[in-house]
């Protein structure tokens, strides 16, 4: 995406001061370039892309169109791939809470549906006693140490008892068959991608003469970003590759020569959609506070980085204004709401003027999906390409806020 000062203010006088711009190209060569890394290790590998990290409808069109499957973990995602037309069949269903009806459809449609509780242990036996002549394909969520510090709460515990009896539990029922299984880590150390390998690898062959069809990694992968914001984190930011050599080479190294090979799928958000969407917004104004620089923008901190960490992202300022800039040092930019932490970035040193357009880069990953609805709408999303213009979501208004509430009393 070549981004200049005339596009920049064409796209400002056409939706405002403040919008996305989505990259599809760089989101296509991403998700070619994962699969590709991995299936350089392991061919059976398949990208089921994580909808909750930003679910914006032209990027999950296009995963299908990849080859691609689609992660969701709710009822409102599996609406996203029915409007989508995605065919069942390449849905993989997660997340702790599933309603009954969701359940049945995708399952009865050949879809994937992992369990993560006993709580839904009743709702797949009451449907396998509905519908006794279908085969129930489930799959298992599954929890296990992954040397990452974190007791997660997700999945099952499979070094307790109740586990291998929920095996037996399931498999009384003749039609019913555990086809996958799946497990989910927050952590994106690259340092836990191999135990995550390990405990699948190892719960597989215990499940073996079940005829496991796939195996899950999950997601927990970083994405490609600048160095300047690769030096803000603690760890090392692995590259693709890297991550494939540590899974995907230990999961062909595990199967070997072994009479199957289960698929392997791994669930990307973040690795995927960080760096294909940029942030922009105008300069409202500038200030000094005894001896401290501010700029306020149009814009807020739950635009880029809703979960509020404290990284700086990768920014670029842009100006048709020169000689109307000063040169700005240790500023602070900060949001248009009217909260006190509210900081886009910290310590900016630079040109400077009120109208200017600050672009902010790698916001793909949550921004959209967790931006709250508070103090104003949110900016208009623009897909550019080669200079070609695609609105994929308009800017939002009063009444999409407030269509539910009610005025007259």
């Amino acid at each position: 995406m070549e981004l200049n000062i005339s596009i920049l203010r064409q796209i400002e006088r056409e939706h405002g001061g403040a919008f996305y711009l989505l990259d599809t190209e760089q989101f296509s060569c991403n998700f070619r370039e994962l699969l590709s890394a991995f299936r350089s290790y392991y061919p059976q590998t398949y990208i089921a892309y994580s909808y909750k990290t930003n679910y914006i409808p032209r990027l999950c069109k296009l995963v299908d169109e990849l080859g691609g499957y689609a992660e969701i973990v709710s009822d409102m995602e599996y609406e996203i791939t029915k409007r989508l037309g995605i065919a069942t069949s390449k849905i993989h269903f997660n997340g702790p809470y599933k309603k009954p009806e969701t359940i049945r459809e995708i399952i009865l449609g050949g879809g994937t549906v992992n369990l993560d509780d006993y709580a839904e242990v009743a709702d797949i036996k009451a449907l396998a006693n509905a519908y006794p002549e279908k085969t129930i394909n489930i799959g298992l969520r599954c929890n296990f140490t992954i040397n990452d510090g974190v007791i997660s709460r997700f999945g099952f515990d499979v070094t307790k008892p109740a586990f291998e009896q929920l095996i037996k539990e399931l498999l009384s029922k003749q039609n019913i068959h555990i086809s996958g299984i799946q497990c989910h880590f927050a952590t994106r150390a690259i340092e836990t991608w191999k135990p995550r390998a390990e405990g699948i690898s190892h719960l597989a062959d215990k499940l073996h003469n079940q005829t496991i069809d796939h195996i899950d990694l999950g997601g927990g992968l970083f994405g490609k970003m600048k160095e300047e914001l690769k030096a803000q984190f603690d760890t090392k930011i692995p590259s693709y590759e890297e991550y494939a050599a540590v899974a995907a080479g230990y999961i062909a190294t595990h199967f070997e020569g072994a009479e199957y090979r289960p698929k392997l799928f791994i669930e990307p958000g973040s690795a995927l959609v960080g760096d294909v969407m940029k942030f922009v917004t105008s300069v409202i104004s500038i200030k000094d506070i005894r001896g401290k620089a501010f700029a306020t923008l149009l814009g807020s901190i739950y635009n880029i980085n809703p979960t509020l960490n404290k990284k700086n992202p990768p920014i670029r300022v842009y100006s048709d204004q020169p000689e109307r800039q000063t040169n700005a040092y240790n500023l602070d930019f900060g949001g248009y709401t009217c909260i006190e932490n509210d900081y886009l970035y910290r310590d900016y040193n630079g040109p400077l003027a009120v109208g200017d357009l600050v672009v902010f880069d790698n916001v793909g990953s949550y921004s959209v999906v967790l931006k709250p609805p508070f103090i104003l709408p949110n900016f208009p999303v623009i897909e550019l390409n080669a200079n070609r213009q695609f609105i994929v979501k308009r800017k939002e208004t009063f009444d999409d806020l407030f269509h539910t509430y009610e005025f007259k009393f």
